[in-house]
Protein backbone atom coordinates (compact mmCIF):
# COMPACT_ATOMS: atom_id res chain seq x y z
CA UNK A 1 0.00 0.00 0.00
CA UNK A 2 0.89 3.43 -0.71
CA UNK A 3 1.34 6.20 2.30
CA UNK A 4 2.50 9.62 2.40
CA UNK A 5 3.76 10.43 5.24
CA UNK A 6 4.08 14.66 5.66
CA UNK A 7 6.63 16.17 7.73
CA UNK A 8 9.81 15.04 8.96
CA UNK A 9 9.52 16.02 12.39
CA UNK A 10 10.03 13.46 15.73
CA UNK A 11 7.17 12.07 14.99
CA UNK A 12 6.99 12.06 11.38
CA UNK A 13 9.97 10.19 10.74
CA UNK A 14 8.92 7.83 13.49
CA UNK A 15 5.69 7.01 11.71
CA UNK A 16 7.98 6.78 8.17
CA UNK A 17 10.46 3.93 9.62
CA UNK A 18 7.62 1.57 11.39
CA UNK A 19 5.01 1.47 8.21
CA UNK A 20 8.14 1.07 5.95
CA UNK A 21 9.05 -1.44 8.22
CA UNK A 22 5.51 -3.20 7.72
CA UNK A 23 6.16 -3.42 4.13
CA UNK A 24 4.44 -0.66 3.25
CA UNK A 25 5.45 1.78 0.19
CA UNK A 26 6.33 4.89 2.16
CA UNK A 27 7.06 8.58 0.87
CA UNK A 28 8.38 10.82 3.37
CA UNK A 29 7.89 14.63 1.98
CA UNK A 30 9.55 17.30 4.06
CA UNK A 31 9.56 21.04 3.28
CA UNK A 32 12.90 21.45 4.50
CA UNK A 33 15.90 21.37 2.39
CA UNK A 34 17.67 18.66 4.81
CA UNK A 35 16.01 15.75 7.12
CA UNK A 36 17.20 17.68 10.26
CA UNK A 37 16.21 18.57 13.93
CA UNK A 38 17.44 21.73 15.51
CA UNK A 39 17.21 22.53 19.56
CA UNK A 40 18.41 21.39 22.77
CA UNK A 41 17.22 18.53 25.02
CA UNK A 42 14.29 16.67 24.57
CA UNK A 43 12.74 13.86 27.44
CA UNK A 44 10.85 11.07 26.59
CA UNK A 45 8.39 9.43 29.01
CA UNK A 46 7.79 5.85 29.78
CA UNK A 47 5.24 5.94 27.46
CA UNK A 48 6.78 7.30 24.92
CA UNK A 49 9.92 4.56 25.40
CA UNK A 50 7.27 1.91 25.02
CA UNK A 51 5.73 3.55 21.59
CA UNK A 52 9.38 3.63 20.75
CA UNK A 53 10.04 0.32 21.57
CA UNK A 54 6.81 -1.12 19.35
CA UNK A 55 8.53 0.19 16.57
CA UNK A 56 12.18 -0.58 17.35
CA UNK A 57 13.06 2.65 18.01
CA UNK A 58 14.14 2.49 21.64
CA UNK A 59 17.62 0.88 21.78
CA UNK A 60 19.47 4.38 21.20
CA UNK A 61 17.14 5.94 23.34
CA UNK A 62 17.17 3.58 26.42
CA UNK A 63 21.11 5.01 26.87
CA UNK A 64 19.78 8.26 27.47
CA UNK A 65 17.39 6.88 30.79
CA UNK A 66 17.30 10.56 33.10
CA UNK A 67 19.73 10.16 35.81
CA UNK A 68 18.91 11.72 38.89
CA UNK A 69 17.09 11.02 41.93
CA UNK A 70 14.57 13.64 43.03
CA UNK A 71 12.07 15.85 40.76
CA UNK A 72 9.78 18.10 40.98
CA UNK A 73 8.78 21.56 41.87
CA UNK A 74 10.54 23.86 43.81
CA UNK A 75 10.73 27.62 45.07
CA UNK A 76 12.82 30.57 43.03
CA UNK A 77 15.44 29.92 46.00
CA UNK A 78 15.58 26.40 45.47
CA UNK A 79 13.59 25.24 48.79
CA UNK A 80 11.08 21.70 48.30
CA UNK A 81 7.51 22.32 47.34
CA UNK A 82 6.34 19.32 46.15
CA UNK A 83 9.20 16.82 45.33
CA UNK A 84 9.21 13.22 44.16
CA UNK A 85 11.43 10.04 44.88
CA UNK A 86 12.68 9.66 41.19
CA UNK A 87 14.06 6.06 41.60
CA UNK A 88 10.62 5.20 42.61
CA UNK A 89 8.70 6.43 40.25
CA UNK A 90 11.38 4.95 37.95
CA UNK A 91 10.60 1.07 39.87
CA UNK A 92 7.16 1.50 39.69
CA UNK A 93 6.42 2.78 35.76
CA UNK A 94 9.98 2.99 34.09
CA UNK A 95 12.12 5.71 33.53
CA UNK A 96 12.14 8.24 31.03
CA UNK A 97 15.11 9.46 28.70
CA UNK A 98 16.49 12.88 28.31
CA UNK A 99 18.10 12.77 24.89
CA UNK A 100 19.63 15.49 22.30
CA UNK A 101 17.26 16.27 20.16
CA UNK A 102 19.34 16.55 17.08
CA UNK A 103 21.02 13.21 18.16
CA UNK A 104 17.09 12.04 18.86
CA UNK A 105 16.16 12.57 15.42
CA UNK A 106 19.59 11.47 13.89
CA UNK A 107 19.00 7.79 15.45
CA UNK A 108 15.28 7.59 14.63
CA UNK A 109 15.72 8.28 11.05
CA UNK A 110 18.43 5.77 10.56
CA UNK A 111 16.35 3.05 9.25
CA UNK A 112 15.00 4.70 6.75
CA UNK A 113 15.72 4.23 3.08
CA UNK A 114 17.27 8.09 1.74
CA UNK A 115 15.46 7.46 -1.61
CA UNK A 116 12.42 6.96 0.18
CA UNK A 117 12.66 10.76 1.71
CA UNK A 118 11.61 13.93 -0.99
CA UNK A 119 13.01 17.05 1.07
CA UNK A 120 12.24 20.72 -0.34
CA UNK A 121 8.77 19.83 -1.20
CA UNK A 122 5.76 21.30 0.52
CA UNK A 123 3.03 20.11 0.52
CA UNK A 124 0.25 23.09 -0.14
CA UNK A 125 -3.07 20.85 0.34
CA UNK A 126 -4.75 17.10 -0.47
CA UNK A 127 -7.04 16.18 -2.70
CA UNK A 128 -8.84 12.67 -1.57
CA UNK A 129 -11.63 10.89 -3.66
CA UNK A 130 -13.06 7.10 -3.62
CA UNK A 131 -9.70 5.55 -4.49
CA UNK A 132 -6.73 7.37 -3.09
CA UNK A 133 -5.47 11.03 -2.27
CA UNK A 134 -3.44 13.09 -4.40
CA UNK A 135 -0.51 15.43 -3.03
CA UNK A 136 0.03 18.99 -4.11
CA UNK A 137 2.95 20.80 -4.31
CA UNK A 138 3.72 24.33 -5.96
CA UNK A 139 0.23 23.56 -7.18
CA UNK A 140 1.23 20.43 -8.77
CA UNK A 141 0.06 17.10 -7.92
CA UNK A 142 3.17 15.36 -7.18
CA UNK A 143 2.17 11.95 -5.76
CA UNK A 144 -0.90 9.75 -5.45
CA UNK A 145 -1.35 7.57 -2.34
CA UNK A 146 -3.37 5.40 -0.81
CA UNK A 147 -3.28 6.97 2.83
CA UNK A 148 -1.96 10.33 4.09
CA UNK A 149 -0.11 11.31 7.56
CA UNK A 150 -0.08 14.59 7.73
CA UNK A 151 2.21 15.34 10.34
CA UNK A 152 3.45 19.17 9.41
CA UNK A 153 2.78 20.16 12.81
CA UNK A 154 1.39 22.70 14.86
CA UNK A 155 0.76 25.25 11.90
CA UNK A 156 -0.51 22.40 9.95
CA UNK A 157 -1.86 23.44 6.58
CA UNK A 158 -3.33 20.20 6.32
CA UNK A 159 -5.56 20.15 8.93
CA UNK A 160 -6.85 23.25 8.52
CA UNK A 161 -7.91 21.78 5.03
CA UNK A 162 -9.61 19.41 6.85
CA UNK A 163 -11.31 21.24 9.06
CA UNK A 164 -11.28 24.57 8.53
CA UNK A 165 -14.00 25.79 11.04
CA UNK A 166 -11.50 24.66 13.61
CA UNK A 167 -9.67 28.10 15.71
CA UNK A 168 -5.70 25.85 14.89
CA UNK A 169 -3.21 27.13 17.56
CA UNK A 170 -3.03 29.63 19.96
CA UNK A 171 -0.89 31.37 22.16
CA UNK A 172 -1.03 30.78 25.76
CA UNK A 173 0.68 34.58 26.20
CA UNK A 174 4.03 33.01 27.53
CA UNK A 175 7.58 32.50 26.29
CA UNK A 176 9.86 29.83 26.20
CA UNK A 177 13.52 30.04 26.28
CA UNK A 178 15.57 26.87 25.91
CA UNK A 179 19.46 25.88 26.36
CA UNK A 180 21.79 23.46 26.86
CA UNK A 181 25.51 23.57 28.05
CA UNK A 182 28.37 21.36 29.53
CA UNK A 183 27.58 20.19 32.99
CA UNK A 184 29.56 22.67 35.23
CA UNK A 185 31.48 21.02 38.08
CA UNK A 186 29.76 21.36 41.94
CA UNK A 187 26.22 21.38 40.52
CA UNK A 188 23.59 20.40 43.42
CA UNK A 189 22.37 17.27 42.90
CA UNK A 190 19.25 18.19 44.73
CA UNK A 191 18.20 20.58 41.93
CA UNK A 192 18.75 17.84 38.84
CA UNK A 193 15.42 17.00 37.14
CA UNK A 194 13.58 20.25 38.98
CA UNK A 195 11.35 23.28 38.33
CA UNK A 196 11.88 26.17 40.23
CA UNK A 197 8.74 28.40 40.18
CA UNK A 198 8.10 32.33 41.36
CA UNK A 199 4.79 32.96 43.04
CA UNK A 200 5.99 37.07 42.62
CA UNK A 201 6.41 36.68 38.42
CA UNK A 202 4.44 33.25 37.57
CA UNK A 203 7.64 32.43 35.69
CA UNK A 204 9.81 29.26 35.55
CA UNK A 205 13.41 27.78 35.26
CA UNK A 206 13.47 23.89 34.72
CA UNK A 207 16.82 22.04 34.64
CA UNK A 208 17.84 18.42 33.54
CA UNK A 209 20.62 16.32 32.65
CA UNK A 210 21.38 15.25 29.68
CA UNK A 211 24.17 12.08 29.43
CA UNK A 212 27.17 12.51 31.96
CA UNK A 213 28.50 16.18 30.95
CA UNK A 214 25.59 18.29 29.63
CA UNK A 215 22.74 20.16 31.13
CA UNK A 216 19.66 21.26 29.61
CA UNK A 217 17.51 24.10 30.59
CA UNK A 218 14.44 25.97 30.00
CA UNK A 219 12.00 28.85 31.21
CA UNK A 220 8.34 29.65 31.33
CA UNK A 221 7.39 33.69 31.75
CA UNK A 222 4.99 35.70 30.65
CA UNK A 223 4.98 37.05 27.03
CA UNK A 224 4.02 40.40 26.10
CA UNK A 225 3.71 41.22 22.02
CA UNK A 226 6.26 39.62 19.78
CA UNK A 227 9.13 37.26 21.07
CA UNK A 228 12.31 39.02 22.05
CA UNK A 229 15.97 37.47 19.99
CA UNK A 230 17.74 35.30 21.89
CA UNK A 231 19.79 38.21 23.30
CA UNK A 232 17.31 40.26 24.77
CA UNK A 233 15.45 36.88 25.95
CA UNK A 234 18.18 36.37 28.09
CA UNK A 235 18.76 39.86 29.38
CA UNK A 236 14.91 39.84 30.82
CA UNK A 237 15.18 36.41 32.28
CA UNK A 238 18.80 37.32 33.82
CA UNK A 239 16.76 40.39 35.27
CA UNK A 240 13.81 38.51 36.24
CA UNK A 241 15.81 35.84 37.95
CA UNK A 242 18.29 37.87 39.96
CA UNK A 243 17.70 36.64 43.34
CA UNK A 244 16.27 33.20 42.30
CA UNK A 245 19.00 30.55 43.23
CA UNK A 246 22.31 31.41 42.07
CA UNK A 247 22.32 28.82 40.14
CA UNK A 248 19.88 29.85 37.48
CA UNK A 249 21.89 33.30 36.54
CA UNK A 250 25.31 30.83 36.43
CA UNK A 251 23.62 28.55 33.85
CA UNK A 252 21.74 31.22 31.84
CA UNK A 253 25.03 33.32 31.94
CA UNK A 254 27.41 30.48 30.69
CA UNK A 255 24.80 29.46 27.77
CA UNK A 256 25.71 31.94 24.35
CA UNK A 257 22.71 33.48 23.04
CA UNK A 258 24.05 31.26 19.56
CA UNK A 259 22.94 28.43 21.93
CA UNK A 260 19.22 29.85 23.27
CA UNK A 261 15.99 29.02 21.40
CA UNK A 262 12.98 31.30 22.00
CA UNK A 263 9.38 30.33 21.44
CA UNK A 264 6.36 31.92 22.30
CA UNK A 265 4.08 28.80 24.25
CA UNK A 266 1.82 28.18 22.02
CA UNK A 267 -1.59 25.30 21.44
CA UNK A 268 -4.36 24.06 20.03
CA UNK A 269 -7.36 26.43 20.82
CA UNK A 270 -10.10 23.23 21.21
CA UNK A 271 -9.49 19.67 20.80
CA UNK A 272 -10.29 18.43 17.48
CA UNK A 273 -13.41 16.58 16.43
CA UNK A 274 -11.10 13.88 14.90
CA UNK A 275 -7.81 12.98 14.15
CA UNK A 276 -9.07 11.06 10.93
CA UNK A 277 -10.80 11.98 8.08
CA UNK A 278 -11.29 9.36 5.22
CA UNK A 279 -7.48 8.29 4.18
CA UNK A 280 -5.85 11.13 6.02
CA UNK A 281 -4.57 10.88 9.25
CA UNK A 282 -3.42 13.77 11.32
CA UNK A 283 -0.45 12.66 13.96
CA UNK A 284 1.39 14.78 16.85
CA UNK A 285 1.23 18.61 16.99
CA UNK A 286 -0.98 18.29 14.07
CA UNK A 287 -3.26 16.51 15.73
CA UNK A 288 -3.02 17.75 19.13
CA UNK A 289 -0.55 20.38 19.87
CA UNK A 290 -0.14 20.95 23.43
CA UNK A 291 2.20 23.14 25.86
CA UNK A 292 5.14 21.51 27.08
CA UNK A 293 3.82 21.45 31.07
CA UNK A 294 3.78 17.37 31.08
CA UNK A 295 6.96 17.07 29.07
CA UNK A 296 4.35 14.47 26.86
CA UNK A 297 4.53 16.32 22.97
CA UNK A 298 7.06 14.05 22.19
CA UNK A 299 6.17 10.66 23.50
CA UNK A 300 2.59 11.18 22.31
CA UNK A 301 3.81 12.11 18.89
CA UNK A 302 5.60 8.21 19.49
CA UNK A 303 1.79 6.52 20.63
CA UNK A 304 0.48 8.25 17.61
CA UNK A 305 3.07 6.51 15.25
CA UNK A 306 2.87 3.18 16.49
CA UNK A 307 -0.84 3.16 16.86
CA UNK A 308 -0.82 4.22 13.18
CA UNK A 309 1.82 1.08 12.31
CA UNK A 310 -0.59 -1.17 14.38
CA UNK A 311 -3.83 -0.27 12.82
CA UNK A 312 -2.53 -0.54 8.88
CA UNK A 313 -0.51 -3.66 9.75
CA UNK A 314 -2.03 -6.01 6.91
CA UNK A 315 -4.21 -3.39 5.69
CA UNK A 316 -5.10 -2.96 2.15
CA UNK A 317 -6.29 0.36 0.08
CA UNK A 318 -9.68 -0.95 0.81
CA UNK A 319 -9.54 -1.03 4.93
CA UNK A 320 -7.55 3.18 4.81
CA UNK A 321 -10.76 4.69 6.10
CA UNK A 322 -11.63 2.09 8.65
CA UNK A 323 -8.33 1.47 10.01
CA UNK A 324 -7.88 4.85 10.93
CA UNK A 325 -11.32 5.44 12.26
CA UNK A 326 -9.97 2.95 14.90
CA UNK A 327 -6.82 4.85 15.24
CA UNK A 328 -9.00 7.63 15.94
CA UNK A 329 -11.03 6.46 18.37
CA UNK A 330 -7.15 4.56 20.31
CA UNK A 331 -5.56 8.21 20.00
CA UNK A 332 -8.19 11.09 20.65
CA UNK A 333 -9.21 10.39 23.81
CA UNK A 334 -5.75 9.67 25.28
CA UNK A 335 -3.93 12.49 23.85
CA UNK A 336 -6.39 15.23 24.43
CA UNK A 337 -6.60 14.02 27.79
CA UNK A 338 -2.84 14.43 28.25
CA UNK A 339 -3.49 18.04 26.19
CA UNK A 340 -5.93 19.21 29.31
CA UNK A 341 -3.63 18.22 31.43
CA UNK A 342 -0.57 20.35 30.14
CA UNK A 343 -2.83 23.31 30.04
CA UNK A 344 -3.96 22.49 33.58
CA UNK A 345 -0.37 22.14 34.96
CA UNK A 346 0.83 25.54 33.05
CA UNK A 347 -1.71 27.58 34.83
CA UNK A 348 -0.92 25.65 38.09
CA UNK A 349 2.81 27.05 37.69
CA UNK A 350 2.15 30.33 36.32
CA UNK A 351 0.27 31.42 39.40
CA UNK A 352 1.14 34.88 41.15
CA UNK A 353 -0.06 36.51 44.48
CA UNK A 354 -2.50 34.96 47.08
CA UNK A 355 -3.08 32.43 44.27
CA UNK A 356 -0.02 31.37 44.29
CA UNK A 357 1.21 31.38 47.68
CA UNK A 358 -1.88 29.03 48.27
CA UNK A 359 -0.39 26.85 45.73
CA UNK A 360 2.97 26.49 47.69
CA UNK A 361 1.73 26.21 51.05
CA UNK A 362 -0.85 22.82 50.05
CA UNK A 363 1.86 21.71 47.58
CA UNK A 364 4.28 21.35 50.66
CA UNK A 365 1.87 20.08 52.83
CA UNK A 366 1.64 16.49 50.42
CA UNK A 367 3.73 13.29 51.64
CA UNK A 368 6.14 12.80 49.54
CA UNK A 369 4.78 9.53 48.52
CA UNK A 370 1.79 10.77 47.07
CA UNK A 371 4.32 13.15 45.07
CA UNK A 372 5.91 9.86 43.58
CA UNK A 373 2.63 8.19 42.67
CA UNK A 374 1.36 11.50 41.02
CA UNK A 375 4.33 11.44 38.93
CA UNK A 376 3.93 8.14 37.99
CA UNK A 377 0.61 8.56 36.66
CA UNK A 378 1.77 11.28 34.72
CA UNK A 379 4.59 8.96 32.89
CA UNK A 380 2.13 6.29 32.60
CA UNK A 381 0.01 8.87 30.65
Amino acid sequence: MKIVVVGAGLGGVAAAVGLHRLGHEVTLLERGAELREAGTGIVIMPNGLRALETLGLAEDVRGHVLHATHAGLRDWRGRPLLVADLVQAQREIGSPAMIDRAELHRALRAPLPPDLVRTATSVERLEPDSNGVTVISDGNPITRADAVIAADGIGSKLRAQLFPGHPGPRRTGRMDLRGMLPRPPGLPPDLLASQLVDRRSGAMFGLFPVGEDRLYWFTDSVLNGTPPDANEARRQMLSLTADWHPLVATLIEATPPADIYVDPISHLAEPLPSFASGRIALLGDAAHAMSPDLGQGASQAFEDAAALSRHLKGAEPADVAERLVRYDAERRPSANRIMRGASRQSRLTSQTGIAAWLRDTLLRAIPSRLATRQLATLWHA
